[in-house]
Formats: C-alpha cells, structure tokens, sequence
C-alpha cells in the first residue's frame, strides 16, 4: 500500500510542485488549503482552514500515514506582524494531529532561522534568528521536535535555501527581475553580486521534499539544497540567458547589505543519502 501523504498550503509557491511530485512517485495525496484551485486534479482536495480548533481534524483531513505541514503566511514577508502571530496556530495544529495518532510529521523549515552564518549550514550549526519569519520557524521547530519525541512519531525538519522557478508566482529577486524585463526595462538596479547562495530549482526543490518524506530513516534536520553555492551574479546572469531576457544587470546601483553573509550554503549530506547520490 502506498503512504497517504497530507499537504498543507498545498496551492501555495512551493506546494504545488510537491503535490505534483508526490503524485509522480505513485503515492496518495491529499492536499489542503484555503483555496485548493491550480492543484493537481489527482490529488484529494480539501479546502479547509485547519488552524480552526477541531477534535476531529485528524479524520477530516484522511487521517494521513504523514503530514507535510507547508502552510506559512507572509513567506515573503520576513518582518510581517502574522509570523509570530500565527505561530500559536501551528503549535497547536501539530499537537492535535499527533495527538489523534499521526506517526510521521515534516514540517518545511528555512535557511533563515540561523540567521547570520558563512560557510555551510548543517543541523548543528546554532540559530540565532535575525527576522520574525526565522524567529517564528526556528520556535516551531523546537516545539515540534519536542513534541514529535514525547509521541513518539518521527519527525523531519525541511529546510530549503534561495529558490528558483515558477517566479511568475514567486516574490524573489528573480521574479522582480522577469517582471521587470516583462515591462521592457533595459536594466535591473542591482547589487555587486558577489555574494555567495545555495539556488535551487523549484521543481528539484520538490523532488527533493517529496523523496524526504517518502521514507523514515533519514529524519531530523534535513537541508533540501545543492551542497554547491553560486555567486549572485552568477546566478542572476544564467537566470537572464535561460530565459532570453533582454535587460541588462545594473552592477553596484545598490550598496551590498552588511548584514548579508559573504557565503552561506546548505549542507547536502542527508539529502544526498535520501536520493541514493
């Protein structure tokens, strides 16, 4: 029998390409959210607010093998008011669901609850938090292993870095960039661009999560990332030729932020002992 795999915020950015992935591996899915249109068609959907209090929510929502909790407002928005607003929510969210008897919880991390950090990132490296979205995840993250230990369920901790892809839907610099381009500006007011991140893909960003919590014996702490950091220029040029963009970098037009790290990347080694690299 294959896994049944609850999605929340599955019609969000990255939700939805993992709902895709999922189903492509031959598990069952269902997907929730508030609004469940632009979801693959083969998935269960539910349209639900699931932060709502409900005994039953567990029953109501398949009564899931695993929970991938993607659900977040404002990701965007690192400084918003809802981080630490909603974080009770989702506390409280993860509690009833392994309280009903769910075995296997992920819930989607970021690189941002470390806050400031050179070199690579790995599930030991400290986290002091330098935003209320990294403030907001680094709590639930040790609520929700602590939680996971006193149920006895396994738990995965996903955190991704600088995504790329589907920018028509994202808020990134290089949806920034394509709308730009997409209104006919010549150049793009940018940074010297020497700083170094862990891009990915969006739909290998995906594949990644899916892999994660199709299995349970690399739990944890687990970076979705390349393990290879590009310089931002770099990446920003190759984004510009991939899509025959016709707009030009504007080097230096803004000074480079102090508080940005000189190279900051993930560490690949579960991730890679996932996919079998």
């Amino acid at each position: 029998m294959a896994k049944k795999i609850l999605v929340t915020g599955a019609g969000g950015y990255i939700g939805r390409h993992v709902v895709k992935a999922l189903l492509d591996s031959g598990l069952e899915v269902v997907a929730s959210d508030l609004r469940v249109d632009g979801i693959d068609d083969r998935a269960t959907k539910i349209q639900a607010n699931i932060f709502e209090p409900n005994d039953s929510l567990f029953e109501e929502l398949g009564s899931p093998d695993v929970c991938l909790h993607m659900a977040w407002r404002d990701g965007f928005k690192h400084n918003s008011d809802n981080h630490m607003g909603d974080l009770s929510s989702h506390y409280r969210f993860i509690k009833t669901m392994l309280d009903a008897g769910l075995k296997q919880i992920a819930v989607m991390g970021t690189m941002h609850e470390v806050g400031y950090w050179e070199g690579a990132i790995d599930e030991s490296t400290p986290c002091h938090p330098a935003s209320m979205y990294g403030i907001a995840k680094n709590a639930l993250r040790e609520a929700t292993l602590m939680l996971a230990e006193e149920k006895d369920a396994t738990v995965q901790w996903i955190r991704a870095y600088y995504i790329v892809g589907d920018d028509a839907h994202g808020s990134s610099i290089f949806s920034k960039l394509l709308q730009a381009a997409n209104e006919g500006k010549p150049t793009f007011p940018f940074t010297t661009g020497k700083n170094k991140y862990d891009f990915i893909d969006v739909d290998e960003l995906a594949r990644q999560i899916s892999a994660v919590v199709s299995q349970d014996q690399v739990n944890g702490i687990i970076n979705c990332c390349t393990g290879e950091p590009l310089t931002l220029a770099e990446r920003v040029e190759r984004y510009i030729k991939e899509n025959g963009l016709n707009i030009k970098l504007e080097y230096g037009a803004f000074p480079d932020r102090p508080y940005d790290s000189p190279g900051v990347w993930g560490d690949a080694t579960k991730i890679r002992q996932i996919l079998g690299n």
